[in-house]
């Protein structure tokens, strides 16, 4: 069974839904450590001033942004935790919205949503309301000491959460800049029978089993004949340093409650509260990187 990465619950109205997130992805690739060839041992990254070359005390390093060209704001350790959101157990679910809405370069990172204690009826229930209706919700859930705009949408008989980058992170299509021959091309009937011939002949069934990392496996294939041979260097080990659930009450009363409040309202305020964290980061000018 997957292990949960974070606990707590779907709140929606005046209903709550205790569920356990977990990852629905893993990362496969290639972890190459730095090593000096001389000795084995790993080699580190080092605070050094890029424009002297000379190596820095750590105590000299602050963080700063660089609000306009060779202008930097610094920011405290003190302010950043400050400006951090608080850390609740609730994914916030503010609207539903159709699934074609939702542009696919705003999709981040997916995680699967599993019932907890005595959340499956209205999990399951939450699951069948977004299937019938073919909507999807959004929320906003903090992970990692940062707030983050998701969806939930179902999958099979689970709920999935995705994490959605916050509009100002995605670029316009406009940037790409495409002229007439891509914008109005002048195609003809017999070039798009042959391209669509083409799809058809290539058409299969959805098969993830049959694709595989090439380059991964070859680099491990690598890597096992050479320890099969015997061709293994030791690395010195570096040295070691020294939310409640909530109750679920009867459903059809919670949602009675909640259709009697005035849903307009919440999801403005909620509306507010998911877009505070992306106003927040506009200084004026869109700062240019973080160093």
């Amino acid at each position: 069974m997957a292990r949960a990465i974070w606990k707590g619950a779907i709140s929606f109205g005046l209903v709550h839904i205790p569920v356990s997130l977990n990852t629905a992805v893993r990362d496969e690739r290639i972890d190459f450590d730095w090593l000096d060839k001389r000795s084995m041992d790993r080699v580190g990254y080092k605070r050094i001033n890029k424009a002297t070359g000379k190596d820095i005390d750590k105590d000299d390093v602050v963080k700063g942004v660089e609000y306009e060209k060779g202008r930097y704001v610094v920011i405290s350790e003190a302010e950043i935790r400050k400006a951090r959101p608080e850390a609740t157990q609730t994914i916030d679910i503010f609207s539903f919205v159709k699934a074609a809405d939702i542009p696919l370069q705003h999709f981040d990172t997916p995680y699967y949503l599993s019932p907890d204690k005595r959340g499956g009826k209205v999990y399951a229930l939450l699951r069948e309301t977004l299937q019938s209706t073919a909507k999807v919700a959004l929320a906003t859930v903090v992970l990692h000491t940062r707030q983050h705009l998701a969806l939930l949408r179902p999958l099979g008989d689970a709920l999935v959460l995705i994490t959605l980058r916050w509009p100002d992170e995605v670029r316009s299509l406009e940037t790409l800049e495409l002229d007439a021959s891509v914008a109005a091309p002048k195609l003809q009937k017999q070039e798009l029978a042959m391209a669509k011939r083409l799809v058809e002949d290539m058409s299969g069934a959805w098969s993830p089993q049959e694709y595989h990392d090439a380059f991964r496996e070859t680099i491990m294939q690598l890597v096992q004949e050479k320890a099969r041979k015997g061709k293994l260097s030791a690395v010195k080990k570096a040295k070691s340093s020294s939310g409640k659930g909530a109750d679920i009450l009867d459903l059809t009363e919670m949602l009675k409650r909640s259709l009697a409040g005035k849903p307009a309202a919440r999801k403005a305020a909620a509306k507010k509260s998911a877009t505070s964290t992306a106003a927040a980061k506009k200084p004026g000018k869109s700062p240019r990187k973080a160093s």
